[in-house]
């Protein structure tokens, strides 16, 4: 293939190819003519599979290797996947499924039992009115897991049942919204339980995307969490549990709750410079923009689920409230729009409740997280860093 193919392949520029080359991480041959570059495909899709080649780890960093996820200059790919292209057209489902067994396919029912759906709803029966979804979903976890006597069981077809019961018992348990069909998909449950909206095929179709966009992220905090907690074996409940308290964070998950709010304050779309603008005279950061500065072009996963989102519902009041702060936003060089804000969009379009995104963040990544915690099931040794101590020269007996 030729360079542009195999730059394309693995997410990268061409200049970012070529660096490949002279570091000896691919081969490349000339055309007969002596003009172009070529380069063998099995090797592309190798190194697509392994991931981009990265930097040698610092003195005290930590490195886990994984098959899961690598993160290109705008994306990640899953198991070698574009998850762009799969946020297109694929059902969530599958790409769970994906990440757990590298199988495509995979069963069709996903349903959580009833007893369990039973002790997760009672389980809320004491929380305050008004408590977010992230904070039922970590209650429903907990009640779901003491009604699963396999839980233990850490075979991978066992734990991807218990994804399947988890995934589909955190939708199911959330208090209804509005009334949910039978024997419908993890996004149409899920729509139900986050507003009262009709489920129009075009948004529940976003909301699934938004779902798969989101089912991982290589080793963000929580994730990484869930894997130390798998790697001394906890159960996949558990191992979940540690990525829900995490998930929260401001700077991770919880900034979509903080993208909800911008929106929030805006109702009409000649808002947007005076709100946008007091947050910045305030120093305040403008939520739903930049990130960790993991994409060296920007958050690819938010310009696709915003385009799907345009597409679902066009000339949408709260749609021109998002294009009026994407045009104050550039007005003022802020950085480009993350997943945060493409989410924000959505459950503003559907009259999702307070918290929503972080909910959908939830359920998306327990596929991601269980994934990761099947590859640290299957290793020997738990994670154990290391501190660099920093603190009084500790006292010796000189006895």
């Amino acid at each position: 293939m030729d360079a542009a193919s195999a730059a394309e392949r693995l997410g990268v520029k061409t200049a970012t190819l070529y660096a490949y080359v002279s570091r000896g991480v691919l081969r490349r041959r000339h055309s007969p003519d002596g003009r172009r570059s070529l380069f063998d495909p099995a090797e592309v899709e190798e190194l697509a599979r392994r991931g981009r080649p990265r930097r040698p780890p610092g003195r005290h960093e930590m490195v886990i290797e994984s098959q899961l996820t690598v993160l290109g200059e705008d994306r990640p790919y899953y198991r070698g996947r574009d998850a762009l292209r799969l946020a297109e057209a694929h059902a969530f489902e599958d790409v769970a499924h994906w990440l757990w067994t590298g199988e495509r396919g995979g069963p069709d029912e996903w349903r959580a039992g009833p007893e369990a759906v039973d002790a997760a709803r009672a389980a809320q029966s004491g929380l305050p009115t008004g408590t977010l979804p992230l904070e039922r979903l970590q209650v429903i976890t907990v009640a779901l897991a003491t009604a699963d006597p396999l839980r233990l069981n850490l075979d991978p077809p066992a734990v991807a049942a218990a994804g399947r019961n988890l995934i589909a018992g955190m939708c199911e348990s959330l208090p209804p919204e509005a009334a949910a069909p039978e024997a419908t998909s993890i996004p149409a449950r899920l729509w139900s339980r986050l507003t009262s909206a009709e489920p129009r095929p075009e948004l529940v179709g976003a909301l699934r995307a938004a779902l798969v966009l989101l089912a991982d992220h290589e080793l963000a905090a929580s994730t990484l969490a869930v894997r130390v907690a798998a790697s001394v074996r906890a159960d996949p409940y558990a191992a979940v549990g540690a990525g829900l308290g995490v998930l929260g964070g401001t700077l991770h998950g919880g900034a979509s709750l903080g993208a909800e709010a911008l929106f929030a304050e805006i109702d009409l779309p000649r808002r947007a410079a005076r709100v946008v603008g007091e947050r910045l005279r305030r120093g305040d950061r403008v939520p739903g923009f930049g990130g960790s500065g993991l994409y060296t072009r920007g958050d690819g996963r938010g310009r696709c689920l915003l385009e799907i989102v345009r597409a679902a519902a066009p000339g949408h009041p709260r749609v021109a409230v998002a294009e009026a702060i994407l045009i104050e936003a550039r007005a003022r060089r802020l950085p480009e729009p993350n997943i945060d804000f493409a989410l924000a969009t959505l459950a503003a379009v559907a009259g999702m409740v307070r918290g929503s995104g972080e909910a959908v963040y939830a359920v998306a990544r327990t596929a991601g997280w269980l994934a990761h915690a099947l590859e640290e099931y299957a290793r020997e040794t738990p994670l154990r860093p290391r501190a660099v101590y920093t603190g009084p020269r500790p006292e010796v007996n000189s006895r």
